[in-house]
C-alpha cells in the first residue's frame, strides 16, 4: 500500500550530483548497475547535458529522496538509472518518476521505451511488470566495453 506524503518534483541538473551518486550508493541494487566512467560527474554531465528534460528527482526538505536518468536516441526511449531511498520506497515516488519521464520522451516524440532490470532483481522486475513494461524474451542483449575500466558484465 502506497503512503501519502508531500515532495516536490523537478528536473536533475549536474548540482545534484553528490546527492545522487549518495542515493545510488543507499542500496546494493543500485550501486551494481553503476560503472566507473558514465555514473562519475563528467559521464553525468555529458548525459544531462544530452537529455536536458527527461531525468527527474524527487525532493523532500531539501534531500533528493528520488532519481531517474532517462534519455533517447531520437528513435528510442531508454530508462537507465531508477532509484528511490530505501526509506522512502512504496510511496508512489518511483510511480511518479516513471510518469514524468514517459510523459517527457512523449513530448520529444519518442514512441517506446526500454529499460535494463537485472534478471534477479525480482522487487524491480515486479515494479516494472506493474508500470507496462513487457519482458522481451524474443531478443539478446549484447553489451561491448570500449573502454577498459568499464567491465563487460556477465
Amino acid at each position: 500500500m502506497e503512503k501519502e506524503f508531500e515532495y516536490s518534483t523537478r528536473n536533475v541538473t549536474i548540482e545534484d550530483y553528490d546527492a545522487v551518486f549518495a542515493l545510488w550508493n543507499s542500496s546494493e541494487e543500485s550501486r551494481r548497475a553503476m560503472n566507473p566512467v558514465d555514473d562519475t560527474r563528467e559521464g553525468i554531465a555529458k548525459y544531462l547535458e544530452r537529455n536536458p528534460s527527461t531525468c527527474f528527482a524527487a525532493v523532500k526538505d531539501g534531500k533528493i529522496i528520488g532519481v531517474i536518468l532517462t534519455g533517447h536516441d531520437g528513435r528510442r526511449g531508454i530508462i537507465h538509472h531508477l532509484c528511490v531511498n530505501p526509506e522512502y520506497r512504496r510511496m508512489g515516488i518511483a510511480n511518479r518518476l516513471v510518469s514524468l519521464a514517459e510523459e517527457a520522451l512523449k513530448k520529444e516524440g519518442i514512441q517506446k521505451i526500454f529499460g535494463l532490470v537485472f534478471k534477479d532483481n525480482e522487487p524491480a522486475n515486479a515494479f516494472w511488470e506493474q508500470q507496462g513494461y513487457s519482458l522481451r524474451t524474443n531478443l539478446n542483449y549484447r553489451n561491448k566495453s570500449l573502454n577498459e575500466d568499464i567491465p563487460m558484465g556477465e
